[in-house]
């Protein structure tokens, strides 16, 4: 299908790109080396007091939503695609972009590893590998006898059509990658795709290439299956997801791992990723080499503190060996425990932390750029950036194990869970609030993927077990498109 797709993305595509990352921030006051909050945000269960109202029991089982809300499953693992494959499980992190004649392109992350039994899309035993350019798969892996073996993670790219309620076609975007799990939109219409590994030929079969890396990925259905480039130069370490600056192409990198660091990717030419760039780790000004984590001892921060941090510079982030944390925890980087889910928006950046705090149930840090780098300057000494501890409930009732996330029109954030009790789907308040939007009523699965369609109209996600992506439609009143 032919598709002006670049011409089309320039404009309508940023306009949706910045009103789907438009937000809500909070003031505060104070001296000394850390600001604290006026008052400590309100916390509410997940089953109070929501501005959606009660959730109703799906009798379908699958999706527990509020009265008057609606869903369709538009894909399920397993399923043949248009292109002949199949849909891959497990799926993960998803974006939405805006479509030909109306529709919304989804990019879609599938997390999946060789150890995983989930459906490939190449079918079993490879039936349908044939049907692949076998040059668009990053890693065609070897077995012991010596046969290809294919790593199945990767992207796949739906285009639905949100006024008829219907999947148009679906089929595979990016192959041959490892344990795809999040990522994030850029405002020039692609999607990055993080692999959340670092294993390679040193770890043995199946693994012919290197893998610990970010690729971007167009929503233009026109590319069809991508050919595979890793970002070399946006570091090889255990990505999870990035949220991208749309003014100053800044992309912001999140880490999964217990010791994990923030990072940011200063690229050279922000439409050119690929072309090179620096990568930086952020570094608490006052404390350096924090332990953010809250684990034990003394907090540094409680929810509402923030405080002034910078950025420091790392060297050779293509390594070998999986230690670029270390070299950045040594030169003062903070740590984090788990950064998972990064949304960008109002020239702020949230972040997932999935196993922060005293319970190991979750923190949502708020990043705000000094004003220098929201102009694309480099001044950041004379007006700092600062980092808050946006909200810790270390209570699983509330949150638990906050993941992927995105934010809403109004400006409150959508946030997946991945526990292991009941899974919900979250919204936040700018101050705080966290309520219910949904419940998972078919598995244990975590959620993933949230995002809303560019007409907002459709908020989608994931359920990553048993594999399925869903279309939720709000009513027209839905206060998070039309309050705000």
């Amino acid at each position: 299908m032919a598709w002006p797709y670049a011409q089309a993305m320039s404009d309508l595509a940023r306009r949706a790109f910045l009103r789907h990352t438009a937000g809500v921030s909070l003031a505060f006051t104070g001296l000394g080396r850390c600001w604290a909050a006026a008052e400590t945000p309100s916390l509410q269960p997940s089953a109070s007091r929501s501005p959606l109202g009660p959730l109703r029991r799906d009798p379908e089982g699958v999706l527990d939503l509020p009265e008057g809300w609606t869903y369709r499953i538009i894909s399920r693992a397993g399923q043949e695609m248009d292109d002949g494959l199949l849909v891959p499980g497990k799926h993960d992190g998803m974006a939405a972009f805006p479509g030909p004649e109306g529709t919304t392109v989804l990019i879609r992350n599938h997390e999946i590893s060789p150890a995983h039994e989930t459906s490939s899309p190449f079918g079993e035993d490879l039936a349908r590998l044939s049907r692949v350019d076998r040059t668009k798969i990053y890693d065609l892996g070897r077995t012991p006898l010596g046969g290809d073996q294919p790593s199945r993670g990767g992207c796949t790219r739906l285009i639905y059509d949100t006024t008829q309620g219907q999947l148009r076609s679906h089929h595979l975007a990016l192959a041959g990658t490892e344990y795809n799990c999040a990522g994030g939109p850029t405002p020039r219409g692609t999607w990055i795709s993080c692999e959340e590994t670092t294993v390679g030929p040193t770890h043995g079969l199946p693994w012919r290439r290197r893998h610990g890396y970010c690729f971007e990925v167009p929503a233009d259905p026109a590319t069809g299956l991508v050919t595979p480039e890793p970002i070399t130069t946006m570091g090889r370490f255990r990505h999870e997801a990035v949220a991208v600056n749309p003014d100053t192409g800044i992309v912001y990198m999140s880490e999964d791992i217990g010791d994990g660091c923030f990072y940011r990717y200063l690229p050279d030419d922000p439409a050119r990723l690929r072309e090179g760039g620096r990568v930086q780790a952020l570094v608490m000004t006052a404390t350096p080499s924090a332990d953010l984590r809250d684990w034990e001892g003394e907090p540094l921060l409680k929810p509402g503190d923030r405080c002034p941090v910078h950025w420091v510079d790392l060297e050779d982030v293509d390594r070998e060996d999986d230690s670029l944390r270390y070299e950045a925890f040594d030169a003062g980087a903070a740590r984090f425990a788990r950064g998972e889910g990064m949304w960008h928006g109002n020239n702020e950046v949230f972040l997932a932390c999935t196993t922060g705090g005293r319970a190991r149930a979750g923190q949502l840090w708020r990043y705000r750029p000094a004003p220098p780098e929201i102009e694309g300057t480099t001044l950041e000494h004379t007006q700092p950036a600062t980092l808050e501890l946006f909200l810790q409930p270390d209570d699983p009732s509330v949150i638990e194990n906050a993941d992927n996330m995105c934010q809403s029109p109004n400006g409150d954030l959508v946030v997946c869970e991945d526990g292991k009790g009941e899974q919900f789907l979250l919204g936040v308040t700018p101050q705080g609030t966290v309520y219910p939007i949904a419940r998972n009523a078919i598995s244990r699965g975590e959620f993933a993927g949230c995002c809303w369609s560019p007409d907002a109209s459709t908020l989608f996600v994931n359920i990553q077990t048993p594999g399925l992506t869903l279309a939720i439609q709000p009513p027209p009143s839905n206060p998070l498109v039309t309050s705000g």
